[in-house]
């Protein structure tokens, strides 16, 4: 019995590399890509039957994909370390491209600007981070930086570790965040706490804590658009 593992034994239409390259990559399916970094499937499954299966346990959806990392993806029949490794470089190579596209957009003037911003870095992953948004006197941005990262219900935001940044890149505002793994976007007490610290804090160092942005699963909390900053502020 002939093993169809390889691309090269296909048949030239089911071969995704040569469709890339007769058709463009917008040809392919979310299969086909994957297939093209799987190279090979396992002695009874194509590459792009492998790489749908892998995409049926996610449904279909990439930001899961994401969060399989790379023991899970070990535990498909025909994904060794290598492709694990393979897929997981990729996808980062992805996150990375939507980040320098959003850099491109450096001037936050609203909420859901941060969130644009933000939601690359934190709204796929399983465990709590906190990111900060450090803004020059015009809003731009200066630089956007993880500031902690905690477990699967809490991270530590520590004002000192984000002031002595903040004056260090000369920043005049920022914007903190973090995300709720569970998707639950209301602030906690702790949520609430934590923020009026921060703006008391940048008051006295001349730097502003201008919003907080919790990150859920597609959505987010702006503490700014619910006029919590200014009433924790007073």
């Amino acid at each position: 019995m002939q093993e169809k593992n390889t691309l090269k034994q296909w048949a030239i239409d089911d071969q995704p590399r040569e469709k890339l390259l007769a058709k463009g990559k917008s040809s392919l399916s979310n299969s086909e890509l994957l297939a093209i970094l799987l190279k090979s499937g396992s002695k009874n499954e194509t590459a792009v039957e492998l790489a749908k299966k892998i995409l049926d346990s996610c449904h279909n959806n990439l930001l899961e994909l994401n969060k399989l990392g790379i023991e899970k993806l070990k535990k498909f029949k025909g994904v060794g370390l290598v492709k694990a490794i393979t897929i997981e470089a990729a996808l980062e190579l992805g996150k990375r491209r939507q980040l320098s596209e959003a850099k491109e957009q450096t001037k936050i003037l609203s909420s859901n600007d941060a969130y644009q911003y933000l939601k690359i870095s934190l709204e796929d992953l399983n465990h709590e981070e906190a990111w900060a948004i450090f803004l020059d006197s015009g809003s731009k941005i200066i630089s956007m930086e993880c500031i902690s990262k905690g477990g699967m219900h809490a991270t530590l935001m520590d004002s000192k570790i984000i002031f002595k940044r903040g004056l260090e890149l000369s920043a005049r505002s920022i914007i903190i965040s973090h995300n709720h793994p569970s998707g639950e976007i209301n602030p906690s007490k702790q949520d609430l706490e934590i923020t009026k610290k921060l703006v008391d804090a940048g008051k006295v160092i001349g730097i502003n804590i201008v919003d907080h942005l919790i990150i859920g699963k597609t959505n987010y909390y702006s503490f700014s658009d619910h006029n919590n900053i200014i009433s924790i502020s007073e």
